[in-house]
């Protein structure tokens, strides 16, 4: 009953009341990410939702545009400046995914939504991960996600949709709150900076072993 009609009309409601009341947030962070940053404002990226339909994360920029001589982008840590660093560290730079759960692309609460590229290297049981709405924050980053390994993240959402309830969510937004709150670096961080690229860690597993796990 929940997870089929209850967790969409208040993932509706959450996020329609959140931007009426954080619109003087984002009016604000809209004009300094434009004149820190520069435009456009959004970073948006194809990303898998629910049945692996994909969609359009729209997200705050949080780097720079900077190139090197010859016109290539410099690397991520040359062009993540420190306001974009504060934008990451305090989950400020995904404040318009709530236009993601409004829309019904995503959940308040779900896997967080990786990259299409990996797709492929999902096993049977890790693809349970896009059999529900993906959400702004999940069990994953509130678990220590610096400090998991890809299998353990993904053994994670696969542990949140195996349980998914009312009470779960709630255990999982308080969490995230905590964590926010407390400026914790479980959510200012990327896998991918601490274990590398999903994709590619599994490629070559792929090519050791013959098998994803």
């Amino acid at each position: 009953m929940y997870k089929h009609f209850v967790k969409r009309g208040l993932d509706f409601l959450l996020s329609l009341c959140g931007i009426i009341v954080l619109s003087p947030v984002l009016a604000v962070l809209w004009v300094l990410v434009r004149v820190k940053l520069g435009s456009p404002v959004l970073f948006k990226q194809e990303r898998p939702g629910k049945g692996e339909r994909i969609f359009t994360l729209c997200k705050f920029r949080t780097m720079t545009d900077e190139k090197d001589a010859q016109g290539n982008l410099l690397p991520d840590a040359v062009r993540l400046t420190k306001f974009g660093r504060f934008l990451r560290g305090t989950s400020l730079d995904e404040l318009p995914e709530l236009f993601n759960i409004l829309k019904g692309d995503m959940s308040i609460i779900g896997p967080r939504p990786l990259l299409v590229s990996y797709l492929p290297y999902y096993t049977e049981q890790e693809k349970l991960r896009h059999s529900v709405r993906p959400g702004l924050t999940g069990l994953a980053q509130v678990s220590g996600r610096n400090f998991l390994d890809w299998d353990r993240r993904l053994e994670k959402d696969v542990e949140y949709v195996k349980n998914l309830s009312f009470a779960m969510d709630l255990k999982v937004l308080w969490m995230t709150v905590q964590t926010v709150l407390g400026h914790s670096e479980e959510v200012a961080e990327d896998t991918n900076a601490v274990e590398g690229n999903f994709a590619e860690i599994r490629k070559k597993r792929l090519e050791e072993t013959g098998r994803l796990r």
